[in-house]
């Protein structure tokens, strides 16, 4: 497959991504370099949304290891399947025909066969080039994010048992981060970076088109620029893509041609997902109606 930024530019439009020549460069960058993607950004912004895309444009599979506070090698990496390798060694106890010493059975029980593969070894040890995705890397702890910086370098492991082991073909890794906390400068030099900020109210209103085409253009343009208003007040969670999508299905659901209070109000708990959102929002429905016509 001939990698170039028009594939990459075509295909991202095909995927029905909305996106930029910022985002497209990036990507590109990614895979003409084979060096991964750190994309950083508010929640909700389409970050994950790159890989999935990326996956389906490569036409292969996307790995996903999920971070969160307490996350480790065993979780990310490997585990053996010690009730598999327990079913070994009785079956080889209850065999009176053979007579094998531990460092026999060891050799069996900790062949390939009884690794069970978390998503880093399995994105190395694919037998293709897979789309590895480690999102929100921010939620992992410090230690893992060091540990993290060697497999990222050398698209190898360790197995004591096994040696090491060394990608056939090195993954497409993207990186996703909410800034909950700042990333070492090790791992952002390991990477390419981008930032994918919230779309411009005239993209949200393209978005909510491919996604939501039942809403009326009138509708989708007010949609977006209101939820654009959202994001500007001072809140807990701002609205996501995602939540925007929710409010503009509702609202063709409830057979909606054009906004007004009652029914922002009516409505508000399915973009905003605090009481205090909720009520700060409340007291400013009328200013952004205003502004969003």
């Amino acid at each position: 497959m001939d990698i170039t930024l028009d594939f990459v530019h075509s295909g991202l439009q095909q995927c029905r991504y909305i996106t930029t020549a910022k985002v497209e460069t990036a990507v590109y960058l990614a895979l003409a370099l084979e060096k991964p993607l750190l994309i950083e950004g508010p929640a909700g912004v389409g970050k994950t949304e790159v890989a999935k895309v990326l996956a389906t444009l490569l036409n292969t599979e996307l790995v996903r290891l999920q971070c969160y506070e307490g996350l480790d090698e065993a979780r990310a990496l490997f585990e053996w399947n010690y009730q598999k390798q327990l079913l070994r060694i009785q079956a080889e106890s209850a065999d009176n025909t053979q007579k094998h010493g531990w460092p026999e059975v060891s050799h069996h029980i900790f062949a390939r066969e009884y690794l069970l593969e978390r998503p880093l070894l399995r994105a190395i040890s694919a037998p293709r080039k897979v789309v590895l995705l480690i999102d929100e890397i921010d939620k992992a702890d410090e230690e893992f994010e060091a540990f993290l910086l060697e497999v990222l370098s050398d698209f190898q492991v360790s197995v004591p048992e096994l040696g090491t082991l060394s990608a056939v073909h090195k993954p497409a890794v993207i990186l996703t981060s909410n800034r909950a906390r700042e990333l070492s400068e090790a791992l952002k030099r390991r990477c390419l970076h981008l930032y994918i900020d919230f779309p411009s109210a005239e993209d949200e209103a393209h978005i909510v088109a491919l996604k939501v085409p039942d809403l009326d253009e009138r509708l989708r343009r007010q949609v977006a620029r209101f939820v654009g208003g959202l994001r500007k007040l001072d809140i807990k969670k701002a609205p996501s893509i995602a939540e925007t999508l929710d409010w503009a299905r509702a609202l063709v659901a409830l057979g909606i041609k054009e906004l007004d209070t009652p029914i922002i109000r009516r409505t508000l708990n399915i973009i905003l997902k605090y009481e205090d959102d909720i009520r700060k929002a409340e007291g400013r429905v009328g200013d952004l109606l205003r502004t969003s016509q």
